[in-house]
């Protein structure tokens, strides 16, 4: 994988840290990402998708100890579904703290995050600084999600920095589950392939 060869994770982080975003498939559908605190990486995602402002990107890793400093407040029942499904389908929407920044979350007081079971994802975020990526789906507003290589670089290939390969760990087309856990009363707000 190209994530193996030092000189290109110094190039990527590098871009990253100045704005860059970049595309890669996950375990669900193929999204679009860059660096939470890089508030102008942020501004490109939300232009290039066309995206409205009052829809929040989401935080993602290739573990769940990375995204535990951006949320506060885990319900016991949360912490169960995060240990079942943790790496999978499935996106918890928690308080936020401190660390997520509003510009990510459309100034709204919680910020959603996940852990996709995907190899090439998981190298992604093991060598970008931070090991976080704030995302979501590779498509303009109004498209269907990407689910393959060649729809990713169709739909957002011409305003992403990279679109990274799958190397053949392909996504499965259907996004994940997304659901609110502020206490132990958990509410899904979009069902997808996990089943709470």
């Amino acid at each position: 994988m190209i994530f193996d060869n030092p000189e290109f994770t110094k190039e990527l982080n590098e871009k990253l840290h100045s704005g860059g975003v970049v595309s890669f498939v996950t375990d669900t559908v193929w999204g679009v990402g860059c660096l939470p605190d890089n508030e102008k990486g942020v501004e490109n995602i939300y232009a290039l998708k066309n995206r409205d402002r009052s829809k929040p990107l989401i935080l993602m890793s290739d573990s769940v100890e990375h995204l535990l400093p951006y949320v506060k407040n885990i319900p016991p029942k949360a912490h169960e579904l995060m240990e079942k499904h943790f790496p999978g389908a499935l996106t918890l929407i928690f308080q936020k703290s401190d660390k997520t920044p509003d510009y990510i979350t459309s100034y709204k007081n919680t910020v959603g995050i996940r852990v996709p079971d995907n190899p090439v994802f998981k190298r992604l975020c093991e060598v970008v600084d931070g090991h976080v990526l704030a995302t979501t789906s590779a498509n303009l507003s109004g498209q269907d999600a990407a689910s393959n290589y060649e729809e990713a670089i169709k739909n957002i290939g011409a305003h992403a920095d990279y679109v990274f390969e799958d190397y053949g760990f392909l996504c499965q087309g259907l996004a994940s589950t997304v659901a609110l856990a502020l206490d132990d009363d958990i509410k899904v707000l979009r069902q997808g392939e996990v089943k709470i």
